[in-house]
């Protein structure tokens, strides 16, 4: 387990052989559910340990491999599971609200923990669902990952929003609300305190953003009346993936924070939610190949504008099913 230093790209990384051994989609004896011994009998959310981290608070030393040009360092961070309940199917769409808000509650609190050790430099709190994007634990649960150094695309999008902010005085999450919202037609959802929309660059035919509609930078920042309505348009936005294709709707899931024990990014950056779902139809997914990946060079099948309709009827048949 390290860090290994990627010269070409100014990045990090992370080995961690030992994940290889976790278990894969086990059909008995999950670990995270109630009587495994593992976790305790009654709990409504958990945070759990990693039993296979790719970062650790006291790491073993890297592998006697590195060079002047090929560095390595010690893999130090944390990987944290956050489960979202005890029962071994139930999804985001499947949890009511109040459920919903102890699991932001819980992110908040391990947020705020993690923000005070000084090694770590940005929380990523995320989550995977479904076998499509890898998925080897079939109970709902998210992910936790504290790094010691800045990931190469948080600090891409960071250094983008400090420049909209040095050259326009104002913050570019901000004006990309005020963007979406003008033109209307790709926004799926809004309530009090959170706008759901597919935005215009958005590289998956359904790569939701979540956004807050006041500048706030973390979680922690969230007043009571936020956390409901960051609970509620999470719900519904996981439900009208799901009612898509009438079919559980595979995502990555991704919370962009401020960094912490870093730079003052009070003025320039903005809470939000990133999707990353690979379906773009009910049986075909939309791959990264090699463009995407060997160039970074993004490219979506689909119109955001035409997908959108077709994920605002599908959020209109949630809240149809749901009563609403």
């Amino acid at each position: 387990m390290e860090l290994r230093y990627n010269p070409l790209l100014d990045d990090w990384t992370m080995v961690a052989s030992n994940r290889k051994n976790r278990p894969n989609m086990p059909k008995t004896d999950c670990p995270f559910c109630p009587g495994s011994g593992k976790v305790p009998e009654h709990y409504d959310v958990w945070k759990y340990d990693n039993d296979f981290p790719a970062l650790m608070p006291d790491p073993p030393a890297p592998d006697l491999v590195g060079s002047g040009l090929y560095q390595t360092k010690p893999a130090i961070g944390k990987c944290e599971v956050i489960l979202y309940s005890p029962d071994h199917t139930a999804t985001l769409p499947e949890l009511p609200v109040s459920h919903i808000e102890k699991l932001i509650d819980l992110w908040t609190n391990r947020f705020v923990e993690l923000e005070k050790d000084p090694h770590h430099q940005y929380i990523l709190i995320f989550e995977n669902r479904g076998e499509e994007v890898g998925v080897t634990m079939p109970h709902p649960h998210g992910q936790i990952y504290a790094y010691s150094q800045m990931p190469l695309k948080i600090g891409t999008e960071l250094h983008n929003c400090r420049r909209h902010f040095e050259r326009t005085g104002s913050c570019l999450l901000c004006d990309m609300n005020q963007e979406e919202r003008a033109f209307g037609k790709r926004i799926i959802a809004e309530n009090d305190g959170f706008s759901a929309y597919l935005p215009f660059f958005t590289d998956y035919p359904y790569g939701l953003f979540i956004t807050s509609k006041r500048h706030l930078t973390g979680l922690d920042q969230l007043t009571a009346a936020e956390r409901t309505a960051l609970a509620s348009i999470l719900r519904e936005m996981t439900g009208a993936f799901d009612q898509l294709f009438e079919r559980p709707f595979p995502y990555m899931m991704v919370l962009h924070q401020r960094p912490v024990n870093g730079e003052d990014v009070e003025e320039h950056y903005h809470f939000h939610i990133e999707f990353y779902p690979p379906l773009r139809e009910a049986d075909k997914l939309k791959y990264y190949a090699s463009s995407e990946m060997g160039a970074w060079a993004a490219c979506n099948p689909h119109a955001v504008e035409e997908t959108a309709e077709q994920l605002r009827a599908a959020h209109q048949r949630f809240i149809e099913r749901e009563g609403g």
